[in-house]
């Protein structure tokens, strides 16, 4: 299994590399690509010493899989050249996710549409990714009409530059080289990736164009706003949903504590909840502050913590990976 991670430099593509590594991935030959200011640089994988190559240099090697985390416009340029030589892609930007000839994949809940004849497979954003692993099985039981979300997101999820310029906030440096329009130390700013003319950001219309999509169902009425929290790790979301049948408090807690990738953390007289402190470094997508929302019929409200740069992004593709080998779709 020849393996190439495009974008292997940055901060996604670094977690997927220790990811594929942790989970044992069967790689029997590992491609590290970057753009050609990293080429010729060493990076190391599992105990030894491999050089960065370029796209170019990859597409000729025809790997069986490459995982991209290198940005949309890399991806909407190479991904078909892969494609073309073979090879399956996976990749982690939103330039395929509403392709309608792409598949828009959470292992958990629909990987089985995918074929071998899937030769680009889009993972969905790091906030909805989280969100519908615990929605899908509320939505199966209760069937959802409606959801109010609020996203209060790691600077992590806008990459390198960002913790760059938090850490030189955070001490006190001048002429801070800036990835976002305020300061983001000591600051929540609503703002998240670019805004559209109808008053939403990009990221907020992610929330409701993947979700519709990955659950199946365009009927879902979904609003979001997204937000920028300086914490260097874990998005959290404050949900509120509607759903179409009336449900039983402690059969939604049994139902998420069922679910693959779903840990409930929900003790709130003993101050046990999700933080993105404790998502830190695990794959897990954790859901607490279960309660019904007494101000609508048949509504709940929860709250939903994870890791974006492992579930979020980097352990969602690499699952993608491990079905299409389980599966003999590559």
């Amino acid at each position: 299994m020849r393996v190439a991670v495009v974008g292997a430099t940055g901060l996604v593509g670094t977690v997927m590399c220790q990811l594929l590594a942790e989970r044992n991935f069967p790689i029997t030959e590992f491609y590290p690509v970057a753009s050609a200011r990293s080429a010729g640089k060493k990076l190391t994988f599992k105990g030894k010493e491999y050089t960065i190559i370029t796209n170019e240099d990859a597409v000729k090697i025809k790997p069986d899989i490459a995982i991209f985390s290198a940005g949309g416009s890399i991806s909407l340029e190479w991904a078909p050249k892969y494609a073309e030589a073979g090879t399956t892609v996976i990749d982690n930007s939103s330039a395929w996710r509403m392709d309608k000839t792409k598949r828009l994949v959470v292992p958990e809940i629909n990987a089985n549409v995918l074929t071998k004849e899937d030769k680009i497979i889009a993972n969905p954003n790091c906030s909805t990714i989280q969100m519908v692993l615990a929605l899908a099985p509320l939505h199966e039981a209760y069937g959802i009409q409606r959801l109010v979300i609020s996203t209060y997101q790691s600077i992590t999820g806008t990459g390198v530059k960002a913790v760059r310029q938090y850490e030189q906030e955070a001490a006190g440096e001048e002429n801070v080289e800036r990835a976002y329009p305020h300061p983001i130390y000591g600051n929540a700013i609503p703002h998240c990736d670019v805004f559209y003319d109808n008053g939403y950001t990009k990221e907020e219309l992610k929330l409701v164009n993947e979700t519709q999509k990955i659950l199946n169902d365009d009927s879902l009425r979904i609003t979001a706003t997204a937000v920028r929290i300086p914490t260097t790790g874990g998005h959290s979301e404050s949900i509120n949903v509607t759903f179409a049948k009336d449900f039983e408090e402690g059969q939604v807690r049994q139902l998420l504590s069922d679910t693959p990738g779903v840990v409930v953390m929900d003790d709130v007289k003993n101050n046990v909840y999700p933080m993105p402190l404790l998502s830190h470094g695990k794959d897990d997508v954790f859901v607490g502050r279960i309660r019904r929302d007494h101000s609508a019929d048949n509504s709940l409200n929860m709250w939903v913590v994870s890791d974006n740069l492992r579930k979020g992004a980097a352990t969602n593709a690499i699952q993608i990976a491990e079905y299409l080998l389980k599966n003999d779709l590559v």
